[in-house]
C-alpha cells in the first residue's frame, strides 16, 4: 500500500498566486482600455487648458493663465454654472424618488406588474434625440398635450421654451422619464431583502410606512448612495444631447448648462483650449458634490 502523497507547503500560496494573477490577467484589457480611453485624454485636456488652440492645424502655443483670467470675467460662463447647479438640484431628487417608488410600489406581484415594469423602463430606451423631439411637441405652447391638459384644470398654460424659469422645468420634465437603470436596480435591491424582516415587523404591529422608514429604506441605503452618485455625474455630464436639441441654451442661457457651452466654445467658436479649462472645472464640481454628499452620508450615519 503506498503512501498518500503530500501537497508541497508552498502550494497554498501558489495558488494563492495564481489566482492573483489571472486577476490582473482579467483586468489587464479594462486597465487599458482606461488609460488610453480616459486618463491619457484627462491629462491631453489639462495641458491644453493653458495654450491657445483652437482645434485647427496651427500648432498650440502656451499663454499660462490666460484662459483662467478670461473665465473669471465669463458671464456666459457663470449663467452655465449656475444652469447646472440649479438642474442637478432639482433633477437628481425627483429622478430618485421617480425611480424608488416606482420599484418599490411594483416590486410585489400583482396582475399586469410585468407591463407596468415595461412602461417605467421603456423611456430609458428612446434617443436622447428622440426624446428631445418628443417633447417639442409635448412643450409647444399651442397644440402640446401638457397644455391641454392643464387647460382641463382652468390654466391657459405656459410657453415653456420662451420663459427662463419655465424652459428650466421642461428639461427637467424631459429627464424625468428615462430613469430605466435606476428603478431596475432598485426593484432587484428590493426584491433581495429577507421576507422574513418584514413579517417580523407586521407582528410587531409596524405599519407600511414604518417598514418603509424603518426597514426598507435603511437596507437600501448603499444602493440608493450609489445611485444619488451615478445620477449627479450623469445629470451634470450627459444632459447636453437633449437639452440642446430642445433648447439650445435658450432663452436668457437658463439652460445653457456647462456641457452646451463647451461644445459651443469647441466648435462653433474655435475655442478647443477655453473649452479645455470648462471641462476641467466641469469636472472639479461634479467631484465637489459627490465628495459632500458623501460625507453628508456618512454624518448622517454617525448621528443616526
Amino acid at each position: 500500500m503506498t503512501a498518500p502523497e503530500v501537497a508541497p507547503p508552498d502550494t497554498p500560496r501558489r495558488a494563492r498566486s495564481d489566482r492573483t494573477l489571472s486577476g490582473w490577467a482579467f483586468l489587464a484589457p479594462y486597465g487599458l482600455a482606461v488609460a488610453v480611453l480616459i486618463a491619457l485624454p484627462a491629462l491631453l485636456n489639462v495641458g491644453y487648458a493653458f495654450t491657445d488652440h483652437t482645434g485647427l492645424t496651427r500648432d498650440p502655443q502656451f499663454i499660462g493663465l490666460d484662459n483662467v483670467q478670461r473665465l473669471t470675467s465669463d458671464t456666459f460662463f457663470r449663467d452655465s454654472v449656475e444652469a447646472s447647479l440649479f438642474h442637478v438640484a432639482v433633477s437628481v431628487p425627483l429622478r430618485l424618488i421617480a425611480a424608488v417608488g416606482l420599484a418599490l410600489l411594483l416590486a410585489a406581484p400583482r396582475p399586469g406588474g410585468r407591463w407596468f415594469r415595461t412602461a417605467v423602463y421603456l423611456p430609458t430606451v428612446i434617443p436622447d434625440v428622440a426624446l428631445a423631439v418628443l417633447f417639442l411637441w409635448v412643450l409647444n405652447p399651442l397644440y402640446g398635450p401638457l397644455n391641454q391638459l392643464l387647460g382641463l384644470f382652468g390654466h391657459s398654460g405656459f410657453n415653456w421654451l420662451a420663459d427662463p424659469s419655465t424652459a428650466r422645468v421642461g428639461v427637467v420634465l424631459m429627464l424625468l422619464f428615462p430613469i430605466g437603470e435606476g428603478f431596475i436596480v432598485v426593484l432587484a435591491a428590493r426584491r433581495m431583502l429577507d421576507g422574513r424582516l418584514y413579517e417580523a415587523a407586521a407582528l410587531e404591529g409596524c405599519g407600511p410606512f414604518g417598514q418603509l422608514r424603518r426597514l426598507t429604506l435603511p437596507l437600501l441605503a448603499p444602493v440608493l448612495i450609489l445611485l444619488a452618485v451615478r445620477d449627479t455625474i450623469l445629470t451634470l455630464q450627459v444632459n447636453f444631447v437633449p437639452a440642446y436639441v430642445l433648447t439650445d441654451g435658450r432663452p436668457a442661457n437658463a439652460t445653457l448648462y456647462l456641457p452646451v457651452y463647451i461644445f459651443d466654445q469647441a466648435f462653433e467658436f474655435s475655442g478647443f483650449a477655453y473649452a479645455a479649462l470648462i471641462t476641467i472645472v466641469l469636472m472639479v464640481i461634479t467631484a465637489t458634490i459627490i465628495v459632500a454628499q458623501l460625507l453628508a452620508v456618512r454624518r448622517w450615519r454617525i448621528l443616526r
